[in-house]
């Protein structure tokens, strides 16, 4: 169920009829730079004495080498060869240079199937026959353009999944690339392994070196080609077809990088709902995402709740320590990989964590964007969660946060909420914190959901909690309660929700009061737009994403609904189902929007921003009385040592 049916195989005879092709750019090919600048970097010997011709020519009957290598230009394989300097290419060394060649070869065979699946194969023999008309010629121009982006994507896509098995924990930081030529795919191949044969140059001081410069210009190969295709016209026959590699297991699917749709292995343990205690908000909605998310069609690449807008991508969860936050991780991960067993789906549960910060130059950045891409794969199901991020991504202007922690940062506030962040629903992100008052604003803003995980409340929860981490090996009697009665999920959640109609939070509870005394009930969306004016002025940090985030959390509670268990126990049911067919289900279950909704998710929201306001304002002030009570020691201390 991980592939999609319009999947198209890529001949292996249609790949190889491009390797001598790949082989003759490998071996070297003239290029004048016209984007990108700098001095040449001279060809490395060997060995002393050697120049840096790729081989001696055997004289010897039947061993004479088909292979005529250049002397001038860019010479890819005598580049690679000659890192170590020993004359034979080491086992890594070829499978670099194998890599290359096979990723060059995929790339202009899908070339090929792009210009035969547009007028650009036509126009191409009327070009060279002369016979180009003149109307044609925007056109042509474009579809050649398009061919470029196609065929240098294709390239960094392959060249990063053929070799990426060969990455070392060597990184290296190449910069943007600059080299990227769109007058058609063939210059457009010149330009990058230009400047890739420059890079290794530069940097490949030994074969890992290498691996990891081939690699990391393979993803900013992509990311640039990718911006660029963001806007360029001609491109629907690529993107909208996918063709497959079967000997690679390799796919093409526009311009999204490639990986294996395969199920991460999960060693934790798992937790049923039954044995999460209180947080009766947090476990409900978990709950209702675990299934949300099997409502994904790997057909349309779209789940039917991120179209209909009650789908929850990122969320936070924050409590004091040993409140349930790592249960409700397990719980959630444990539901989906069970639903996901049943129907057969691919299952990938991965967590950002401390270990993830690296003291090298954008390798945190890099681990926290593959963390990112492993989980987005369309064709997978995905769960990520961030656990501790307070300690993970650095706040800006907090000059205690490290390089490493300011790029995770950065990369996380990208991928959320960015301009190219596109929510298919196959996936979602959990955030959790003990102290969400120390992540970065505008970070913390894009979470879409909050999940308040406050651990067990009542003395019911109490009990609860004892009688199920007593275990069995005991003879004591429970009394006069019913146990897990107070966690039925649907009446304590309804408990839960009602406590909100009113703010929690000291100050945001004086600006409800006051903005109700003035226009009496907030019954309209006009008296609901004055209370959020009014919450503005009281928290600057209140802006538009927060009521983004406060109408995505309306839109979740108009789904307030669970799919029937049946339905996850029983593919054919709903699972299994076509698209359409699954969102008018999901329709039919679909509830009105009240104003007690919209009343309650204002506040449940404007209550956690103020909490972490009062409690960042407390830690600021904390520390400030620690500074000032050290002052005053050390300056003591001094006198006393002078007097």
């Amino acid at each position: 169920m991980s592939e999609t049916s319009d999947q198209m195989e890529l001949r292996e005879e249609d790949i190889r009829s491009h390797y001598a092709a790949a082989l003759g750019l490998l071996d070297g090919f003239d290029h004048s730079p016209r984007i990108a600048t700098g001095a040449a970097a001279p060809m490395p010997e060997k060995s002393s004495g050697i120049g840096t011709t790729r081989r001696f020519r055997s004289t010897t009957p039947g061993l004479s080498t088909r292979r005529v290598v250049r002397k001038e230009g860019i010479q890819l394989s005598a580049r690679v060869e000659a890192i170590g300097g020993d004359g034979l290419p080491s086992p890594l060394q070829a499978h670099v240079l194998q890599g290359l060649r096979r990723a060059i070869a995929i790339a202009l065979a899908v070339a090929d199937q792009f210009a035969a699946r547009t007028p650009l194969k036509d126009l191409k023999r009327a070009n060279l026959e002369g016979g180009l008309a003149e109307a044609n010629r925007a056109e042509f121009s474009e579809l050649l353009t398009a061919e470029a982006l196609v065929t240098l994507y294709v390239f960094g896509s392959a060249v990063a999944f053929l070799l990426g098995s060969h990455a070392s924990e060597q990184t290296v930081e190449i910069g943007e690339v600059a080299e990227v030529l769109l007058d058609n795919g063939q210059l457009a191949l010149h330009g990058a392994l230009w400047e890739l044969d420059r890079d290794i140059a530069a940097l490949g001081t030994d074969e890992h070196k290498v691996v990891a410069v081939v690699l990391a210009f393979a993803e900013a190969l992509m990311d640039k080609v990718a911006a660029r295709a963001s806007t360029a016209p001609r491109l629907e026959p690529f993107v909208q077809a996918a063709w497959r590699v079967e000997a690679d297991d390799f796919a093409v699917r526009g311009f999204s990088p490639a990986t294996k749709g395969k199920s991460s292995a999960l060693t934790m343990t798992f937790k049923k709902p039954n044995e999460v205690v209180g947080n009766h908000i947090a476990k409900y909605q978990s709950m209702k995402l675990a299934k949300m998310v099997m409502a994904y069609d790997f057909e349309r690449r779209l789940n039917p709740f991120a179209e209909l807008g009650g789908f929850i991508f990122t969320f936070m969860g924050d409590g004091k320590p040993g409140t349930g936050k790592t249960t409700l991780i397990q719980m959630m991960a444990g539901l989906v990989n069970d639903y996901c067993q049943t129907a057969g789906y691919p299952f990938k549960y991965q967590n950002l964590s401390t270990d993830n910060i690296d003291s090298y130059q954008g390798k945190s950045g890099q681990n926290a964007k593959a963390f990112i891409n492993n989980i987005l794969d369309p064709s997978v199901i995905g769960f990520g969660t961030i656990d501790d991020i307070d300690q993970l991504a650095g706040k800006r202007g907090d000059r205690q946060s490290s390089t490493g922690q300011l790029e995770i940062t950065a990369v996380l506030m990208e991928s959320f909420a960015g301009a190219n962040t596109v929510v298919r629903g196959n996936c979602t992100f959990g955030m959790f914190s003990n102290y969400p008052e120390n992540v970065d604003d505008a970070l913390r803003q894009r979470a879409g959901a909050r999940f308040l995980v406050d651990g067990p409340q009542t003395r019911d929860d109490y009990i609860d909690i004892l009688y199920l981490l007593m275990g069995e090996n005991h003879k004591i009697p429970v009394g006069a309660h019913d146990v897990f009665s107070a966690q039925e999920i649907k009446k304590a959640v309804a408990a839960s929700f009602a406590g909100h109609s009113k703010p929690h939070e000291e100050g945001l509870a004086r600006v409800f009061d006051r903005v109700q005394d003035q226009t009496g009930n907030l019954d309209t969306i006009a008296k609901m737009g004055t209370y959020l004016k009014a919450i503005q002025e009281a928290d600057e940090r209140f802006t538009g994403r927060a009521i983004k985030n406060i109408t995505d959390a309306v839109k979740v509670r108009a789904m307030d609904f669970e799919l029937p268990d049946e339905w996850m126990e029983e593919p054919d049911l709903f699972m299994f189902k076509d698209y359409d067919t699954k969102k008018g289900m999901i329709e039919e279950l679909r509830q009105p929007i009240t104003t007690e909704m919209v009343i309650q998710e204002i506040n449940r929201y404007a209550d956690s921003e103020f909490r972490y306001a009062d409690k960042s304002d407390e830690v600021a002030i904390d520390q400030m009385v620690r500074d000032f009570g050290r002052q005053e020691e050390a300056k003591r201390r001094y006198l006393e040592g002078k007097g």
